[in-house]
């Protein structure tokens, strides 16, 4: 009896031990001297592209939003409104299926546009040193339209008594922009500059997944794929779950830390 109860304490405690190097699996990989390259690279990908398509996508809507304001043509600014719109409607999969044909080598759009003007087309889709392009510019024009909704809203609580006031003083229009419209959204601005910090390693992994291939693996591989690879293919539920919570860890830390930064150089902040 007493040998037997023995066995299942040390089959218990085996078992724990199992579980607890599941949970712990993010530290275990990343002291382990061939998966910390790994690491790494999952991370530096993640982040670049992040602060990537933060860099482009981020001051667009903000440019656009400040040009729409400026047409007074009112057919002319609603088609174009339209047009720009119209992008973020499209799914994730069409999306993809859309840029793997416009880019195919073989019958891409944009490929035989550039043997016809006589340059020599990159390989888009295999090559790594242009996933990150691909990805980013893809998602700029779907988003950057839909994107200049809140800042036309900031934008239409400008007092005209303003501008009515700098035109009597000769100011351009391009000064009015400057020092009326844009100091207006300045508070929308952080706003949305810290919510998109706080969501930066929080990468879609769907239009990567689908885009994403052996020859790009390089460039293409990020967190959220490793996750899904991980969780749901080789089934390490525990090791996946430590891997995502380590995301979301870092992005309540950068969301804290560029609030707070806000808050003490312009007084604009969540919180």
């Amino acid at each position: 009896m007493v040998r037997c109860t023995a066995f299942r304490l040390l089959l218990r405690i085996s078992y724990l031990r199992k579980e607890l190097q599941a949970a712990n699996g993010l530290v275990l990989t990343i002291l382990n001297g061939s998966s910390i390259l790994i690491f790494w690279d999952l991370l530096w990908n993640t982040f670049s592209i992040s602060f990537y398509e933060l860099a482009i996508g981020f001051p667009l809507p903000i440019i656009l939003a400040l040009a729409f304001n400026e047409v007074r043509n009112g057919p002319f600014k609603k088609s174009v409104q339209t047009v720009t719109y119209a992008p973020h409607f499209i799914s994730v999969v069409v999306m993809a299926g859309m840029i793997i044909t416009f880019l195919s080598p073989s019958s891409g759009m944009i490929v035989r546009f550039i043997e016809f003007i006589g340059l020599e087309p990159a390989q888009f889709l295999t090559d790594p040193a242009w996933f990150k392009t691909v990805y980013v510019f893809s998602g700029v024009w779907q988003s950057t339209g839909w994107g200049t909704i809140i800042y036309l809203a900031a934008l239409s609580g400008v007092d005209p008594q303003l501008h009515e006031a700098a035109i009597m003083d000769g100011a351009s229009r391009i000064k009015r922009v400057l020092h009326i419209n844009l100091p207006t959204i300045l508070p929308t601005i952080t706003i949305m500059l810290i919510l998109n910090m706080g969501n930066i390693l929080g990468l879609g992994f769907e239009k990567i997944l689908l885009l994403q291939n052996s020859l790009n693996m390089e460039a293409s591989d990020v967190i959220s794929t490793y996750v899904y690879r991980a969780g749901l293919v080789n089934a390490q539920y525990s090791f996946s779950t430590a891997v995502g919570l380590f995301n979301s860890v870092v992005n309540v830390i950068l969301l804290v830390t560029v609030n707070q930064i806000a808050k003490r150089t312009s007084e604009n902040s969540l919180w």
